[in-house]
């Protein structure tokens, strides 16, 4: 038994880990993937069955790991966030929470068939668009930052809401719906419990972070604790009320989450890593566990009721809470499509809905039923629409531009060549304004303040960045620079300037290699190489491969002391050549070098060449050039016949 225990415990957590990896490379939403595994593993193939191979504790595991969820996304939730789109989330997780509430109960009763009271309670488990499925869809979609926060806080704040909403309903008509009295003591405890539930995860936060930063904690413990702190108040504020532990962990971490820990840093990575394994496996979980029978209740008004959940009911709910606010039309648009549903809709559709049929409820047997099929129809298709419809709406971007830290001459002249020249999205981040003076004059976005700031921070759109490149005089803040952000842009596309060899010998004397970003274009580009070829006049070239001229051809022809600087590929995104890489380019893509400004001389064989290759024939040895760098040879030879 323990064996086959065992083996089952295994196979949900690789598929669930599994999906994750295969939408990543296939880039679509790793939640389709998620359903997809656990159908095929439960129902199809009878591989998995969680309610019998598990038995009576899966359902407390759920809840734990939905607890860890749900803290995680209060973590994420940053008062930054809220103050630049603060007017349309109060609204939805107010009045659009309540109206959602009355629409969604309405469609149920009149369009579903249900009776009152399991309309009520299939409304309330709609309220929840939790961060199960929301948080894995922005991370895909790439959308603006204010977009996306409309999303993530109506979400999290959304989800113990819509829990504690379905407990309230379902308690009134199970256990208190014949008794005023009973009834209104209903609304007591849950008044009890919300003002039990702030105290105790905002208390608990303020303590542990306290603790933090005045050192009775271990840098090693600090995770672990907290891990253990969110379970333990998960379980104390349930015990007051039902699923009220929800709103204590919620609670809990947006308060850590705005608070200036020390180790913050690491503690968002852990928490991060975890919540993805457990959305991964509760997700295999629930799927796996569904009974292929229970859709046999559904008939064409179930069918009806789905799709005004989808395409009136929640339109409806954010365009009329969202009225003579800051929301423009396409972000109502987006928010009023993409509201998918996920593990705690689904687990608290299972625990009432059997009940509800228990206490002789009609329609209450469709509650489970169509509540997988609102996860079903919403996860599917609010997945493979999001990207699409947030890229016709304007709202997301693809990760293209550059981030350059450290103005100096030669990196202000890389940051004006990739944006005047090559059309690339460049910020250039530096602490002193008198050096972003010249990247400023020449059209450059500059950002002035210290980059690893918490200002700076929240003024970065990352998801428009594609690389980094840290260039600063100090190989050890470089390094920190890149060790910060790695988490964000990945470790293959975080750079900074390469150490000296003689550095890289003796240990002592330079940062761990595995702090480091990856050394940018060349073993010999070093700060003081870089800057001594400014000055003796080098500058930025750029060749377009194309099929008359190949990548072959380039590398023949381009001086051998040329530094090899980045790849523009032929769908804008620009990535930095690695040190000791060997460049590779295909048809369309562009290549930038820097090289020794050409003299009179090689103006004139550049001419030649372009003569020579309309007539036909090749030239040996010639130079290729851009048109673009021709015409400023052109220019310059004006200037000195003038």
């Amino acid at each position: 038994m323990e064996h086959h225990l065992s083996i089952i415990l295994i196979t949900i957590v690789a598929l669930g880990v599994f999906s994750q990896w295969v939408a990543w490379w296939l880039k679509m939403p790793a939640i389709v993937l998620f359903l997809v595994s656990g159908v095929l593993a439960g129902p199809v193939l009878g591989v998995v069955n969680p309610s019998e191979d598990i038995g009576e504790v899966l359902s407390p595991l759920v809840g734990l790991a939905v607890a860890v969820i749900l803290f995680e996304g209060g973590l994420s939730l940053r008062l930054h966030e809220f103050k630049e789109a603060a007017s349309g989330v109060k609204r939805l997780v107010s009045v659009g929470a309540a109206l959602s509430w009355l629409l969604y109960t309405l469609a149920a009763h009149y369009i579903g068939q249900l009776s009152l009271p399991v309309s009520l309670l299939f409304g309330a488990i709609l309220i929840v668009t939790g961060p199960t499925v929301i948080i894995p869809m922005l991370r895909q979609a790439g959308l603006n930052r204010r977009t996306a926060s409309y999303l993530k806080w109506e979400g999290i704040i959304n989800d113990p809401i819509g829990a504690l909403l379905a407990v309230l309903v379902f308690q009134y008509f199970v256990f208190a719906g014949a008794d005023a009295a009973d009834g209104m003591q209903v609304f007591i405890d849950l008044g009890w419990a919300i003002l039990i539930s702030l105290i105790l995860g905002g208390g608990v936060a303020w303590l542990l972070g306290w603790a933090f930063n005045h050192t009775w904690v271990p840098e090693y413990l600090k995770a672990p604790l907290t891990f253990a702190f969110v379970l333990v108040i998960y379980g104390v504020a349930s015990e007051f009320f039902a699923e009220a532990g929800l709103l204590a962990v919620t609670v809990m971490g947006m308060i850590m989450g705005n608070m200036s820990i020390a180790g913050m840093a690491e503690l968002r990575r852990f928490k991060e890593y975890i919540t993805i394994l457990m959305v991964s496996t509760v997700f295999i979980v629930l799927t796996a566990d569904l009974d292929p029978n229970v859709l046999l209740h559904l008939d064409w008004h179930a069918g009806a009721l789905v799709l005004a959940v989808l395409f009136v009911v929640r339109p409806a709910a954010v365009f009329l809470s969202t009225m003579f606010t800051d929301m423009n039309w396409r972000d109502r648009v987006l928010v009023g499509w993409i509201a998918p549903r996920g593990i705690v809709a689904a687990a608290v559709a299972g625990v009432f809905g059997p009940r509800m049929v228990e206490a002789g409820y009609g329609g209450a047997e469709q509650l489970l039923p169509l509540i997988f099929a609102v996860v079903f129809s919403t996860v599917i298709l609010h997945g493979f629409s999001i990207g699409r419809l947030a890229r016709w709406l304007r709202l997301s971007s693809e990760p293209k531009g550059v981030l350059i830290v450290g103005a100096s001459p030669w990196s202000t002249e890389l940051a004006r060549a990739l944006t005047n020249e090559l059309d690339v999205q460049v910020v250039l981040v530096d602490s002193s304004w008198h050096r972003l003076r010249t990247a400023r004059l020449a059209g450059v976005r500059v950002l002035y303040g210290e980059v690893l700031s918490e200002q700076i921070q929240q003024s970065l759109e990352l998801n428009e960045i594609a690389c980094l490149l840290a260039a600063t005089s100090n190989d050890a803040y470089n390094a920190l620079v890149c060790s910060h952000y790695v988490t964000s842009l990945e470790h293959d596309r975080v750079f900074q300037l390469p150490m000296y060899a003689a550095d890289e010998d003796n240990g002592a004397k330079i940062v761990a290699r595995p702090l480091r970003g990856r050394p940018a274009f060349d073993n010999n580009a070093q700060y003081e190489e870089l800057w001594r070829r400014h000055f003796q006049s080098w500058q930025f070239y750029k060749t377009r491969i194309t099929e008359s001229y190949s990548f072959e051809d380039f590398k023949r022809d381009c001086p051998t002391d040329a530094i090899f600087i980045a790849r523009r590929y032929a769908d804008g995104t620009l990535l930095f050549n690695a040190a000791g890489g060997t460049p590779r380019a295909e048809v369309g893509d562009t290549l930038i070098y820097y090289a020794p400004k050409k003299d009179a001389g090689d103006r004139r064989r550049a001419r030649a060449e372009r003569a020579v290759a309309a007539s036909g024939r090749t030239l040996p040895g010639a130079l290729p050039d851009s048109e673009e760098a021709l015409e400023r040879e052109r220019q310059e030879g004006n200037d000195n016949n003038a």
